[in-house]
């Protein structure tokens, strides 16, 4: 268990602190819930253009009317199953000799559904990733009674598994909840690693299906020699819904779908044609755009913010410890009286209510990083909002009223759960 700058201890399975204001999962939903009220609040009074999706995801249900007829759990899978099949092992560079597909309400349910299929109680599971491993996955080896063991290079890597003994499983992320990006040599070198072992490769390639391949020339996850892998359908290039797209080996991919009937963690049927449509319209180049228009919003931030914004090659981001010093620097404060992850959760709750601003910081919950990412920008939502540099001032402007609030925690526990929050 870590610590962040200000020595407090990170929560358990969590790769940041918990304060007073959210403490668990239960105060991150009703987070979620004070921030519907204000985009609904929104929406009655200036309308659905007065709210600016900048969370870099796209959950939405891209069905036409003539296709509603459609949306059935009987009779969409018996009209899109197979289309849905080779869309996807052609979207995951598959082969329908070899691979088979099967589709999840989320991504968390493909991982859980793996899990449960390949991985016993006592087993060891090892995640590899560029920064760490996503919440889920350590979530998922412990609900099967596995011990979950993280790295973060191949040295690391090879170390765990000479070290460990029941190894049946890696969990493989190239592209980390960190937006940083492993090279194809380590990825080859795990999956090498990995099968000499002999433990099965799960890729956890939530948005590296697409910007591996898009963006860093890598190539299709399948293509890598996993065993099995999943993606999420709302994210760099898809459109949603908001599904888990899992791929691999045919036996392994029965069981998995066994275990997902059996847990009700399975996609409705009746999603399919979304689905299908989804993987219809992705395109490399609309990746490649998507992350231009994200460097065009780091380049923005950095001239107002300075040294205080961590840029990828995908992403402009503001860790939760910048977010708290700057406000901290600006209320001319010297001892926090909040855990980074609570400003952070303030200042992107006061970026909606300010400015219509929606950031990926609601997306998840709880999230997997602390941090304020701002990634795959659809260049039409930056342009209406007034381009980079708008949105750079409106961060500033947030930033700044953060400060009004920070000595304050009652108020920043109003702003966070409004006024039911005891």
């Amino acid at each position: 268990m870590g610590t962040d700058r200000f020595g407090n201890r990170f929560a358990p399975g969590l790769p940041y602190a918990r304060g007073r204001i959210l403490t668990s999962t239960e105060d991150d939903i009703a987070k979620l819930e004070r921030a519907w009220r204000i985009i609904e609040r929104r929406f009655q009074k200036d309308g659905p253009e007065s709210v600016f999706n900048f969370s870099g995801l796209e959950r939405s249900l891209p069905l036409e009317a003539r296709e509603l007829p459609f949306a059935d759990d009987e009779i969409a899978p018996a009209l899109y199953g197979e289309r849905l099949r080779d869309l996807a092992l052609e979207h995951l560079g598959g082969s329908s000799r070899v691979h088979d597909v099967m589709l999840f309400n989320r991504l968390t349910a493909a991982t859980v559904a793996t899990h449960l299929a390949l991985v016993k109680p006592g087993d060891v599971v090892v995640g590899v990733s560029p920064s760490y491993s996503h919440p889920t996955l350590v979530r998922a080896a412990q609900l099967v009674g596995a011990r979950f063991v993280d790295t973060s290079s191949v040295e690391a890597f090879a170390k765990a598994l000479e070290r460990e003994g029941r190894v049946t499983l890696v969990a493989l992320t190239r592209l980390a909840v960190t937006y940083d990006v492993f090279p194809l040599e380590t990825l080859r070198s795990v999956v090498r690693l990995a099968h000499e072992k002999g433990a099965l490769v799960y890729v956890d390639d939530a948005g590296g299906a697409r910007v591996g391949p898009a963006v860093f020339d890598q190539p299709k996850m399948l293509e890598l020699g996993v065993d099995v892998g999943a993606t999420g359908l709302d994210k760099y290039g898809t459109v949603g819904p908001r599904l888990g797209l899992l791929a691999g080996e045919k036996s392994l991919v029965a069981r998995i779908r066994a275990r997902a009937f059996e847990f009700g963690l399975e996609a409705r049927p009746m999603l399919y044609p979304a689905a299908v449509r989804s993987l219809e319209g992705y395109t490399p180049e609309r990746v490649r755009a998507l992350v231009d228009s994200t460097r065009q919003v780091g380049e923005a931030l950095r001239l107002v913010l300075g040294a205080r914004v961590r840029e990828t090659p995908v992403t402009a981001q503001l860790l939760a410890e910048e977010i708290l010093e700057t406000a901290m620097e600006r209320a001319g404060l010297s001892r926090p009286l909040l855990v980074p992850y609570e400003a952070t959760a303030a200042l992107a709750m006061l970026l909606l209510e300010d400015h219509g601003i929606l950031t990926v910081h609601f997306a998840g919950l709880p999230p997997g990083t602390s941090s304020l990412l701002f990634k795959f920008i659809p260049p039409e939502m930056l342009a209406r909002f007034g381009g980079p540099d708008a949105l750079a001032k409106a961060v500033d402007a947030s930033l700044s009223r953060l400060a009004n609030l920070i000595g304050e925690p009652e108020k920043v526990r109003r702003l966070l759960l409004g006024d039911v929050a005891g």
